[in-house]
């Protein structure tokens, strides 16, 4: 299974509402591993779900509120200028709009699976997130979705209900001052309830021609995650075979069950190589062992596959322009550093 990552969209929104919040951010993405580089307008890099509990903990730690989710949400800007917003504007209906624009949902992320259920008089949107995994960003994800759908039916969207999974919370009051309707903990999904009504709203700016565009649009960028899928599965497959080193491409593709020939194909197809993957996997796996940890170069010449040390020590070379032992205490310097400066 794929690693489930996140649009850095969703990075950028929540620097936006720290920035506002008045919370320390540099130190926040520190604690938080993140790179500063994922915040520039240009970057494209999705970024690991996984990171997201690491992100939550940070922010809590600074702020010192346990509803930081539901708080942060409320600082959160509008998600504008994105695949999802066209296609929902450009749709002749906010429900046309909405249930196409849910049909791309994973270029936002990964974690949400997110379905629209119209059912007599009621209607909602179910499964928003999963907030026993992450209840603050399940918190703040709702803030956001409840602003967007708003602002693309010109405020007629109001939620009428919100339904969580995790048991422990927000008192009662806060949150229906945030969402402006009452939520109910302890249920058995997340959901948002809203008039069906608002579904037929009409989007007065809709127009047929740009909607097209935008399908086209979001089939194309759907069809790059599916290859950066592929990139990450080959990752994870020299990850588990570095040891024994058995990583040439044949070896990999007859792991991932199908042909070299297929997996040189779909991996030029999504701009890469094998040999690139492997050369950057070896490079980012050896640059953590020697400034993380104190395995020795011997230990580390083996862990990242090489059957010589003099290999190792032209490639690492050539990767960051040091040697081993140059990189190593170069990163304990720093280290030493940054902890009498702390």
């Amino acid at each position: 299974m794929a690693e489930r990552t996140d649009a850095p969209i969703l990075l950028r929104l929540a620097y936006q509402a720290m920035l506002k919040s008045g919370l320390p951010v540099d130190a926040i993405l520190k604690q938080a591993r993140i790179s500063p580089a994922l915040l520039d307008v240009e970057a494209s890099e999705r970024t690991p779900y996984s990171g997201q509990a690491r992100f939550w903990k940070a922010l809590e730690d600074f702020s010192g509120d346990p509803h930081i989710g539901l708080h942060l949400g409320e600082h959160l800007p509008v998600y504008r200028g994105q695949v999802l917003e066209y296609l929902i504007s450009s749709s002749p209906t906010f429900g046309e709009g909405l249930r196409r624009a849910l049909a791309y949902q994973r270029l936002l992320s990964d974690a949400i699976t997110a379905r629209l259920i119209v059912d007599g008089h009621n209607a909602y949107i179910g499964d928003l997130a999963d907030s026993d995994e992450q209840r603050h960003f399940a918190e703040a994800l709702v803030v956001g979705a409840i602003r967007f759908f708003s602002s693309l039916t010109d405020g007629h969207f109001k939620p009428l209900a919100v339904h969580f999974t995790h048991t422990e919370g927000a008192p009662n009051a806060e949150y229906e001052r945030v969402y402006g309707c009452p939520a109910t903990l302890g249920c058995s999904e997340n959901r948002v309830y809203f008039d069906p009504a608002v579904l037929d709203h009409k989007v007065w700016h809709a127009e047929p021609s740009l909607l097209r565009l935008h399908e086209k649009m979001a089939n194309e960028k759907m069809a790059e995650l599916v290859r950066l899928d592929l990139v990450g599965e080959v990752k994870r497959a020299i990850g588990e075979m570095l040891e024994s080193g058995e990583t040439s491409l044949e070896a990999v593709a007859q792991r991932l069950d199908m042909s070299a020939r297929r997996l040189r194909t779909e991996l030029e197809e999504a701009g890469t190589s094998f040999n690139h993957v492997l050369a950057d996997y070896r490079s980012r796996l050896a640059r953590r062992l020697l400034a993380r940890t104190d395995e020795s170069i011997e230990q580390i010449v083996y862990l990242t596959g090489f059957a010589e040390p003099s290999t190792f020590y032209r490639a690492f070379k050539r990767w960051t322009n040091e040697t081993p032992i140059e990189y190593r205490k170069r990163k304990q310097e720093e280290r030493a550093a940054a902890k009498r400066g702390g």
